[in-house]
């Protein structure tokens, strides 16, 4: 059995789907935000139910969906622990072990290209990030990285998987797909027989760019990929969206539901209402679509029930992800449905840096704990 291997043209990067093959339950490692509806129609194809959302690094190239992913499939986000993540469910340490249906894939520290960096093992398989690539390595000139920490992590860490082990590359700029640790041990260019000075050497004179995007993707991933703004939302009325009416702030949209303009729509879970707090008076009718989550097939009926003629609906979930996917759902119903920014939470890793986390809920309007 192989994993499912994607590949994002843009940044050249590879994402991998596993899954059980009683149970259909998956794992996805290294998402691409551009790639999410892409990710989400393959779960869809092969019958998949999402549980976990990994990633081997911080990438500095890309930014993930990972957040994304488990709004919609209700999945658990698992990352590196040294990687400064905080908004993932799941810190992983080495020798970690993560199970979906009765398999299992074992988190391997291979710092170097970042000091978090991890690689994974699953049955005669490793996913090795940015750490060993076909025929090269990451580099280590930047964010935590170490040529020493990397020439340990390839020599001593995945070189000392059994040889027939396949690798899959977080990356190929060549059009490859794979390899095996016997192979990459053997003739690897940057790694193989070279001692530890020779190596560092290596890497010291690669003088490469910095990834273009870099300043804009990495706080993003910091944040499992999850955008917020809370000042540009402040800031708004109504903004048009692509596929619904638009997109508006916690404060215009409760104006709206207070006077009888708008039908409150809240699509989390009943027991993300009961364990953060509910909106009194808001239709709870959780969204639940896509693969992961059990389809509710009374949810489009239950949309044209709360929502009477000529009124807008107005629709709120954790942080502002499945509310989007719900409005694309209820226009296609011929409602006049709008998506509430930053969702009841806002940006779940503020910490203050901004003075406000935004949502619903810190911006002071209607709330209690279930």
């Amino acid at each position: 059995m192989k994993p499912i291997q994607l590949f994002d043209p843009a940044s050249c990067s590879y994402t991998y789907v596993l899954f059980d093959e009683t149970s259909r339950e998956a794992l996805i490692i290294d998402p691409v935000d551009e790639q999410l509806e892409r990710d989400l129609a393959v779960l869809r194809e092969y019958g998949l139910r999402l549980v976990w959302t990994l990633e081997t690094h911080a990438h500095a190239d890309h930014i993930t969906s990972a957040g994304q992913l488990a709004e919609h499939t209700g999945a658990k986000t698992a990352v590196p622990a040294g990687c400064g993540i905080a908004t993932a469910a799941v810190q992983l340490a080495d020798g970690d072990v993560l199970n979906f249906g009765q398999e299992q894939l074992r988190a391997l520290h291979t710092p170097g290209h970042t000091a978090g960096s991890m690689s994974y093992l699953w049955r005669d398989h490793v996913f090795t990030g940015d750490t060993l690539l076909i025929d090269g390595c990451g580099r280590c000139d930047f964010q935590s990285g170490s040529a020493e920490a990397m020439y340990h992590s390839l020599t001593q860490v995945l070189f000392a998987l059994p040889g027939q082990t396949t690798v899959w590359p977080g990356h190929d700029y060549h059009g490859r797909s794979h390899s095996t640790i016997a192979v990459e041990r053997a003739g690897n260019a940057r790694v193989a027989g070279k001692t530890l000075a020779q190596f560092v050497s290596t890497m010291e004179q690669l003088g490469l760019p910095k990834p273009k995007r870099m300043n804009e993707v990495l706080p993003v991933n910091l944040s499992s990929g999850i955008r917020h703004d809370a000042d540009a939302v402040l800031s708004m009325q109504v903004q048009l969206a692509s596929g619904y009416a638009g997109d508006v702030s916690p404060q215009l949209a409760c104006q709206w539901w207070q006077s009888g303009e708008a039908v409150l729509v809240d699509v989390r879970t009943d027991a993300e209402r009961e364990w953060v707090g509910f909106v009194p008076g808001a239709v709870a009718l959780a969204w639940k679509q896509w693969p992961g989550m059990d389809f509710n097939p009374g949810f489009d009926q239950g949309l044209k029930d709360a929502v009477p003629a000529g009124k807008k609906l107005v629709l709120l979930c954790r942080s502002g992800v499945r509310s989007i996917a719900a409005a694309k759902r209820a226009t296609e119903l011929g409602l006049q449905a709008y998506n509430i920014l930053e969702g009841f939470e806002g940006d779940p890793d503020a910490h203050g840096q901004r003075g406000r986390k935004g949502g619903w809920r810190f911006h002071g309007l209607p709330w209690r704990q279930a």
